[in-house]
């Protein structure tokens, strides 16, 4: 197997410290900047939700002559619309803009008290559409006619643009789209936890699950301090992040089971450590190489994939260093407070039965003279 590194002896653990320092300021960071935004008077929220999780309209509009993102943000703004966004599609005469939610006066209704039936919420979600179209086509009639009805702008030579598509996400859909992906997540992270320690040890599944943990809260950290999109495509990019960072940990724990069986003189410390280097070539090139696909959609992706491959970039970057920051000295920690209670406990029946035999009661035999 091709090697990049031959006989390197990285004492990794030896800078565990370091490591766990920089990953609390990181941490710190992104819970300073969710606090903060949260409860700064006319701040931003915590994290920047899409559309997919506040709620709001989607409309695609197809143009004969594209204008600019920054014309058509523009435009909405003089609409009235504060936070627009505009992105591209596979088609470049095509673009999608997402406005937020307008709230529908059957909503607002104190009859309903919030709660609202089946057919409120249909109609509630049919109004919001119409709102939304109807907004996001004041805005684009500046730069010419729609091409109504049926015709389109093969059919229209004089029209500008045309809308073929509308879609609504409301409040309540994007609640349940929230704590449905924060359920995903962490039935997906309970399967893990099950599996490795079923696998390996149960040491080691808390150190590959407190790893993952990290590398959730880091890139949320980071989707806070930055205020990027958190949409579902950042869901689906967590979860992958969440397989990557476990696979990386396996490596290792399965090399450590295998120096173990073969040499039982070392301490657990170095073997974990030449476990680390003697897989570092396979995490370099397997994390070299998602890195350079990911980064090429962070360049080339678009606004479309720009939440998505960010939250990659930074999730496949603290995924191979928590492997060996975090999961590692953990698993270690475990193991050595594991051991110390064993003795412990082998030690407390010893104990006992010294001291009972100190109690026992002596038979004097009578000496013969």
């Amino acid at each position: 197997m091709f090697n990049l590194f031959q006989n390197i002896h990285i004492d990794w653990l030896g800078k565990r410290q370091i490591f766990i320092a920089i990953s609390i300021f990181i941490m710190l960071a992104g819970l300073i900047s969710a606090i903060g935004r949260q409860f700064t008077p006319g701040g931003t929220d915590a994290f920047n939700l899409g559309v997919d999780f506040k709620g709001g309209s989607v409309v695609t509009a197809k143009f004969r002559n594209r204008p600019s993102d920054d014309d058509i943000r523009a435009a909405l703004h003089n609409a009235g619309v504060a936070d627009p966004v505009i992105q591209l599609t596979n088609k470049q005469d095509e673009v999608l803009i997402k406005i937020p939610l307008e709230e529908s006066p059957a909503a607002q209704t104190p009859e309903n008290n919030g709660a609202l039936t089946q057919a409120q919420q249909e109609e509630a979600q049919k109004s919001q559409v119409e709102k939304g179209r109807s907004t996001v086509k004041k805005a684009l009639d500046t730069f010419g006619k729609e091409a109504e009805g049926e015709s389109t702008l093969d059919t229209a030579p004089d029209a500008a643009y045309k809308i073929i598509g509308t879609d609504s996400v409301g409040a309540i859909a994007g609640s349940q789209l929230r704590n449905q992906a924060v359920t995903a997540t962490l039935l997906g992270l309970a399967g893990i936890l099950f599996f490795i320690a079923f696998r390996y040890d149960w040491t080691y599944a808390a150190g590959a699950v407190i790893a993952v943990f990290h590398d959730v809260i880091m890139v949320l950290a980071f989707f806070s301090v930055f205020q990027w999109e958190v949409n579902l495509t950042v869901i689906a990019a967590v979860l992958t992040i969440v397989g990557f960072s476990v696979n990386d940990s396996i490596v290792i724990f399965d090399r450590v089971r295998e120096n173990l069986a073969v040499n039982r003189t070392d301490s657990l410390f170095k073997i974990t450590n030449d476990a680390i280097n003697q897989t570092l070539s396979r995490t370099v090139i397997t994390a070299g190489l998602v890195l350079l696909s990911v980064l090429s959609l962070v360049l080339f992706g678009g606004e479309v994939l720009r939440s998505f491959s960010l939250a990659l970039l930074v999730g496949v970057t603290l995924g191979t260093y928590s492997t060996i920051a975090i999961a590692s000295p953990i698993a270690i920690w475990w193991q050595g407070k594991l051991g110390t209670a064993k003795e412990k406990i082998k030690e407390v029946p010893k104990a006992e039965k010294l001291a009972s035999a100190s109690r026992r009661s002596v038979t004097r035999r009578p000496v013969t003279r």
